[in-house]
């Protein structure tokens, strides 16, 4: 049988391709480790760094949360770089759950685990960063301030607040 199978062109047609398919995937994955190391070509520090960044929309990567990963990768740089910054977050819209405290966490997403980026965001709040929800939003959702996690601090609404931090200077990023 197996004489037969070799005789049979098409099967030795496979055979061919499916050795060169597997050569080349060994190929690529061997450049894959050269380019592993990554070479930064424009080296960037800042000395001050007055960021707003408005947190409307919750944006996922697998199950982690886009703009935490941005807003932590920030709050590091800014520390290890010793810059005089003043980072803050304004959660609203379908991002705002995410500030809320574990029972009220549970009753709006509807589970029972509790808050899973309270974490992530105390270490953001160690950091520096002052995490505010719109005011607007919370009223909205009838949530109060007891509903929020400890460190919260309210605005009168996300479109006031980011005005007027835009006015004062403050870079504006879109999350």
């Amino acid at each position: 049988m197996l004489r037969h199978m070799f005789r049979n062109k098409w099967f030795v047609a496979l055979a061919i391709s499916m050795c060169i398919n597997v050569g080349a995937l060994a190929q690529d994955r061997a450049s894959a480790k050269d380019d592993e190391a990554l070479h930064i070509d424009i080296p960037t520090t800042l000395e001050k760094a007055n960021v707003v960044m408005d947190f409307g929309h919750a944006v996922y990567l697998g199950d982690a949360l886009f703009a935490l990963g941005d807003i932590n990768l920030l709050a590091t740089n800014v520390r290890e770089w010793n810059a005089k910054s003043q980072i803050v977050v304004i959660f609203h819209g379908d991002a705002a759950y995410l500030i809320v405290n574990d029972e009220t966490y549970n009753a709006n997403r509807h589970v029972t685990t509790g808050n899973p980026y309270k974490k992530i965001l105390n270490a953001i709040m160690e950091k520096g960063v002052q995490l505010e929800p719109c005011g607007a939003t919370a009223k909205g959702n009838h949530w109060g301030n007891a509903n929020l996690l400890p460190g919260i601090k309210v605005n009168v609404n996300a479109m006031v607040r980011l005005t007027q931090l835009e006015q004062e200077g403050f870079t504006m990023i879109y999350q």
